[in-house]
Formats: C-alpha cells, structure tokens, sequence
C-alpha cells in the first residue's frame, strides 16, 4: 500500500470513528432525554400510528396541541392544572413528537389532522374546544377545516396562520432539503451541536420572557433534542408553506367560534400577519394581543387561561 492509500484509509477509519462516536453520542442524549421527560400518560393506535395523551378532569372537553420542537408537556407546565377543576383537558403529542410515533415518512398537516381525529373519536370527545399553540395552530386550523363537526371552538396560541418566506432564525437549523442528508445528520451532529446551543435558542424562542429554569424537565424541553426531533422539525419546517397556503383560501369556511391571543412581543411569528389578517378572513374571529412573546402557555399561563376562559363563555 502506497503512501497516499495509507493516508486516504487513515481519513475513512477517522471519519468513521468520529461518525460512531457522534451516533453513540446522540443515542445516549436521546436515552438521558427521555430518562429527564419520561412517558406521562397512556398510547392509543390510530391510522398511521401511535399517539401519546393525557386525559385530566371532567366536563367539556378541550383538546390541545403543542408547537415545533414541542410536547404535551408546553401546556401541562403551568396551564393545564387551571383547567382541570372545571374542565377534562386532553393533551396530545402530535404525531411524530413526545412519545406519539409515526408509520412511515413524518406526516403532513392533513395526516395529522387525521389521526387526531381518530383519537378523539376513541375516546368519544363531542365537538371539544379544539387549543392549538404555534405549529400547533396550524393543526387546529386544518382540524377545524377539515372536520368542521368535530371541533366546536378554535383557540389558537400565538399560531402559524399565513405561509412565510424566511424562517424564523431559531429554527433555520432545521432546514436541511435532503432527506438522506438530514437523516444522517440526526444522528452525528445535530444532537451535540443542539445540546450546545440549546440554551441560546430557547432564549430566542420565549424572547423577551425568561426561560423557565426547569423547562429541559417540567417543560419537556429535553426531548427536542434526540435525533427523531430533528428529522421531524426539518420536515414540518419545509412542508409548512405549502400546507399553510392550502388552507388560506379556505378560512371563510370556519364557523366555529375563533380566537387568537398573541403575545406583543413575540419573536418568532408575527402578530399582526398571522393574528389580525387571519381574524379578518375567519367569521366572528377575534384578536387578543398581550404583553409577552411566544411562549404564552409557559410564560403566561394566567392570561392565557384568561383567554381561554372568555373565549369558552362565547361558546355558551
């Protein structure tokens, strides 16, 4: 062997060392992760997987659904314990995050929307508010289109309403276009390099409000960072214009009572563009804006319960 065949097998036996090192790396971080966020409550099978919820209380029931990079725990956090005296709140890992799982490529927001029928007609939920935060809210959305019969009252959290050209820059790292690519990377450096700046982006994410101390564990926060956050981010991210876009024209359509609440301050979406020009293509819709940005739930789970208490006494 010459000299420069020793040097090329030196470099493939050094990336591969590295590369095993990395995926050793980001399965033992997914292992610690979910050790710090366990399992809170029970799964059920529906058409293209298995969905994780926690069904709390009694009373009308009030689905909700979390953002990007999210789980059931953003609303469990601090929001939901206000509720459950009054209420039966379900809170649902959305296909693909948390502990719900997926058949397949990661789904589209139709797909979703599908499966999130299904569990409610399991568990025999009758024309629920229907709560959607971010991604979330664009869930609700197509939920509240696409089965208008099953959600009575739509409540959405700082959502995703109107397609938009550029990222938000706390999520950019998620825009890998190759499938093959981002798979690879889910397993070699996104994991470290999300364990490393962790901290920076969910200071970006909640600007200007405090990141809550115990947000990796309480919050749930932990479990974005394991490779399969990673890949389902990318892929929600990239397919996210088109599935917005699809639903704009169809906002007249909705006829359940509506409701947005916005933090002023938010960082990551725009209040005016995806609350106030949303309200006025949705019948009857209304605009509460509020000081904070957009981790409302968290951050502001009084005013939000607030919120959420007046919309549900329009519903009568």
């Amino acid at each position: 062997m010459n000299r420069t065949s020793k040097w090329l097998t030196g470099i493939g036996a050094a990336s591969a060392a590295l590369g095993g090192g990395l995926a050793l790396w980001s399965a033992l971080g997914a292992r610690g992760a979910e050790a710090t966020v366990p399992q809170d409550g029970a799964l059920l099978d529906v058409p293209g997987g298995r969905l994780h919820y926690v069904d709390r209380g009694s009373g009308m029931p009030i689905v909700m659904l979390h953002g990007l990079l999210g789980q059931l725990r953003h609303f469990s956090y601090a929001l939901a314990d206000r509720l459950v005296s009054d209420y039966r709140v379900i809170l649902i890992d959305r296909p693909g995050w948390g502990y719900s799982t997926v058949e397949g490529p990661h789904p589209t927001l139709p797909q979703q929307a599908e499966m999130v029928a299904a569990l409610m007609a399991r568990l025999a939920l009758e024309q629920p508010v229907v709560v959607g935060h971010s991604m979330g809210g664009a869930l609700a959305l197509q939920l509240a289109l696409d089965h208008p019969d099953l959600v009575s009252t739509l409540g959405l959290i700082a959502p995703l309403t109107q397609p938009i050209d550029t990222a938000p820059e706390a999520f950019r790292s998620l825009l890998v276009q190759s499938p093959a690519l981002r798979a690879l990377m889910s397993w070699t450096v996104a994991v470290p390099m999300g364990s490393l700046t962790a901290m920076e982006t969910m200071r970006k994410i909640f600007a200007p409000d405090a990141v809550p101390t115990d947000f990796a564990s309480r919050g749930g926060g932990a479990l974005s960072l394991r490779p399969q956050s990673f890949r389902a981010g990318g892929e929600e991210m990239l397919a996210a214009p088109e599935a917005v876009a699809a639903m704009v024209p169809r906002y007249g359509e909705i006829t359940a009572p509506t409701s947005i609440l916005y933090g002023r301050e938010d960082a990551i979406l725009d209040p005016e563009l995806h609350g106030r020009v949303t309200v006025n293509a949705i019948p009857d819709a209304t605009l509460e804006i509020i000081e904070g940005g957009h981790m409302l739930p968290l951050a502001h789970p009084r005013a939000t319960e607030a919120w959420l208490r007046r919309l549900i006494a329009r519903r009568g």
